[in-house]
């Protein structure tokens, strides 16, 4: 992706308002280095990246890049794991944000007379709030649920009249499934999904839209970037557009670091350009994604990314062989018989890697059909055999939040 200037621009004046900060996080990264120097994209390209090791290593708040007293708000990763990355926001942060968001309701078509219910958790984690924020700057009203209390939710999306929902597709899924249960569905008024925070393949979207009856769009961020709102899919769903006057984007080949063309599957690098409370350069998301090329029937001038594949730290590997979810999902949307939902797990048992993938069916479906199918094509597919469970629908466990679909029992 070529660089614009007015993108350099502010990437310059943001690496010298963070080399003048004494003993700051970029200072100490990119000692060293002239940022007189950074005068063309050739030149940016130089610097180092960072990733979340490196901002877990400045816990607690070794990334802010302000003072104290302009410090409005902090959130943190949703990971469970690990030193958590604490994100301190400033009242330009929190209202850019905002204004981001806000575009992309508006590229979903929402306007001040939607019905917006949130259902992602509030708190540290920025999903939430995020989704809050971005419809009042809308003008629409909005209908702060959180997560949970599944009868709450559909009798407040029933009596409010909700018209659209904001949620991860692990949770969506359970609501679709749940509305489909009561027959509820001619007394609801959703048009549209706002869907975000985990990867989701084509057949679970389409359970979604079909049992819900509305229009789905992808939303993308990252808490270390704002949040989610960086980026979103139009009506045409050829993947999602992201404010470029927001954060400059890159793609990179995840095991060498090398830039790659436009078109090619690689790691998506972001930076921010006008964040103040912890600003970003060359952050590896870890996400897989590639540039669209060319320009969007929709007429929008924001460049585009892919849906995101998965993560590069979602890869695992058996009999010497790299598989990511999203190649499992490809495999089951090719299966008729088969459903969305899936769990593979993956055991090590006398010496060897066994993987076993259990799968819902949809009702009526054979079975026998569905498990030789589905064992012949991931085995042309992904290059390893695997035990095939088909399973009823509704057998395998749903989240109200992001649900685990992959199980390495080896170590």
């Amino acid at each position: 992706m070529k660089m614009k200037p007015e993108q350099l621009e502010l990437i310059r004046k943001q690496l010298k308002r963070l080399m003048a900060i004494e003993d700051g996080f970029y200072a100490k990264k990119l000692q060293g280095i002239d940022v007189d120097s950074i005068d063309s994209q050739e030149a940016f390209e130089k610097l180092p990246y960072s990733d979340k090791n490196d901002l877990r290593d400045a816990y607690p708040l070794g990334l802010q890049a302000v003072p104290e007293e302009e410090v409005v708000r902090i959130h943190s990763s949703s990971g469970t794991t690990g030193t958590p990355v604490i994100i301190p926001y400033t009242a330009k942060d929190v209202d850019d944000w905002a204004d981001m968001f806000a575009r992309c309701y508006a590229t979903a078509g929402l306007t001040n007379l939607d019905r917006v219910h949130v259902t992602p958790g509030y708190g540290l984690w920025t999903a939430g709030i995020g989704f809050q924020n971005g419809a009042e700057r809308l003008g629409a009203m909005v209908i702060p649920m959180g997560p949970g209390n599944t009868d709450k939710q559909l009798k407040m999306m029933e009596d409010l009249k909700s018209t659209v929902l904001c949620a991860t597709s692990s949770y969506a899924l359970l609501l679709a499934e749940e509305i489909a249960k009561r027959g509820i569905r001619d007394k609801l008024c959703l048009k549209k999904g706002i869907i975000g925070s985990e990867r989701w393949g084509d057949k679970m979207r389409a359970r979604i839209a079909d049992e819900l009856g509305v229009k789905l769009y992808d939303i993308y961020g990252l808490t270390e970037c704002y949040g989610p709102g960086i980026g979103i899919s139009c009506d045409y769903e050829d993947g999602m557009h992201i404010w470029d006057d927001y954060v400059y984007c890159e793609i990179i080949d995840p095991k060498t670091g090398e830039l790659l063309p436009d078109g090619e599957l690689g790691e998506l690098v972001v930076t921010t350009l006008v964040k103040e409370g912890a600003p970003l350069i060359r952050f590896r998301t870890h996400d897989l994604t590639r540039f669209i090329p060319g320009d969007c029937p929709c007429g929008s001038p924001y460049p585009r990314i892919d849906t995101i594949l998965g993560r590069t730290d979602d890869m695992i590997k058996v009999k010497g062989v790299n598989i990511f979810p999203g190649q499992i999902e490809e495999v089951i949307a090719a299966i008729p018989g088969a459903s969305s939902e899936y769990q593979f797990m993956i055991d090590h048992i006398n010496g060897k890697d066994l993987c076993t993938l259990f799968v819902e069916t949809i009702p009526g479906a054979n079975k026998y059909a569905v498990e030789n199918d589905m064992k012949e094509l991931f085995k042309h597919k992904i290059g390893i055999a695997t035990h095939v469970m088909p399973v009823d629908l509704e057998d395998l466990p749903r989240s109200e939040k992001k649900s685990t679909r992959v199980f390495d029992n080896r170590y």
